[in-house]
């Protein structure tokens, strides 16, 4: 019996891989609801600071800030204003401005709505909050309160959360350039525009969702983002 010669077999063709989907880009994925209670730890080039947020505060803040957390956008992000009372006490450390300018770009018109003050929760001196420039113009920069600025509960900002841990740092970020960076550029130029002018600026190395206490720790899948009285913590 003839053995038959088995046909010659073709060559696979390798399959492309779709490219990796960055989720600072679409930021109309970012819509988890976020937990009642919650802490977020930002590892910052000063030290480690520890926010508490309670989504009752103000949920749709809570919802944006535990979404921006879980996908990385805080990664080398710039405290990059430290404004001062007339006084020259400190008033806020605001950051929020994301370091590649194309995140930024897509963020800029990403708002949330506002939410309605609560009676018992006051800008107190260690509360975090969302900037606005004016009525339901949320987007992702926040300040941090580095005094008792009640004042700001008339004009609608709503703190979502507190520093827990780590108020000595939060109070002691580098304030050398008060509020000469320029946001337009920081949007337009991102962190190279940061680095070059104003070099000696703390930033957020890295910020995470941290597990609840006596819950197993899980690990994010989402890749890591690339690269008179001052005025109330406005954004341009």
């Amino acid at each position: 019996m003839l053995a038959q010669t088995p046909a010659p077999t073709k060559a696979a063709t390798p399959v492309a891989k779709a490219p990796a989907v960055n989720p600072l880009l679409h930021p109309e994925t970012l819509k988890a609801r976020a937990p009642a209670e919650f802490k977020a730890k930002f590892t910052t080039t000063k030290g480690d600071i520890v926010v508490a947020v309670h989504r009752d505060w103000s949920p749709l803040g809570a919802d944006r800030f535990y979404n921006l957390v879980k996908a990385h956008f805080f990664t080398n992000v710039a405290f990059f204003r430290m404004a001062k009372t007339p006084t020259g006490q400190p008033f806020v450390a605001q950051f929020g401005i994301a370091p590649d300018p194309n995140v930024a770009k897509v963020w800029l018109n990403a708002i949330i709505k506002d939410d309605p003050p609560k009676p018992a929760v006051h800008n107190t001196k260690g509360t975090v909050v969302f900037a606005t420039s004016g009525a339901n113009s949320r987007t992702t920069q926040l300040f941090i309160n580095q005094n008792n600025n009640t004042f700001l509960d008339a004009s609608g900002f709503t703190p979502f959360g507190e520093v827990t841990e780590g108020a000595d740092i939060a109070m002691s970020l580098y304030d050398g350039y008060g509020e000469r960076p320029d946001q337009g550029r920081i949007q337009g130029e991102g962190k190279a525009y940061l680095d070059k002018n104003f070099p000696k600026l703390d930033s957020i190395k890295t910020a995470v969702i941290m597990p609840v206490e006596g819950a197993p720790a899980t690990k994010s899948t989402a890749p890591p983002a690339k690269a008179a009285t001052p005025a109330p913590a406005a954004k341009k």
